[in-house]
């Protein structure tokens, strides 16, 4: 409202034996935030990015060509279920063979 600009983090990734730094963020959470939580909020980004990509290329976000909202709400609902029976089917352990 007064037209200044908030305080912001600027994170790297440096690994060691590079010349630079070979990733960037920049963040807007509070000073008191702990630097572990704030690099796993950072790195956190990759997996959303990837989870999109799947939600359009393998179950077929982007393939509605409907004109109504009800139509188009239900096409999201269905690959937003979709996308969660896959994500608990990775996440669960498998079952052991039979012998």
């Amino acid at each position: 409202a007064d037209g200044t600009i908030p305080l912001s983090w600027l994170i790297t990734q440096w690994p060691e034996g590079e010349t630079e730094p070979v990733k960037y963020w920049i963040s807007n959470l509070p000073a008191d935030i702990p630097a572990k939580d704030l690099v796993r909020l950072a790195k956190t980004r990759w997996r959303i990015e990837h989870d999109y990509r799947e939600l359009k290329t393998a179950l077929g976000l982007d393939h509605f060509e409907g004109r109504s909202f009800i139509g188009w709400h239900r096409h999201v609902t269905l690959v937003t279920a979709a996308h969660l029976f896959l994500t608990e089917q990775r996440r669960a352990p498998k079952a052991p063979a039979r012998a």
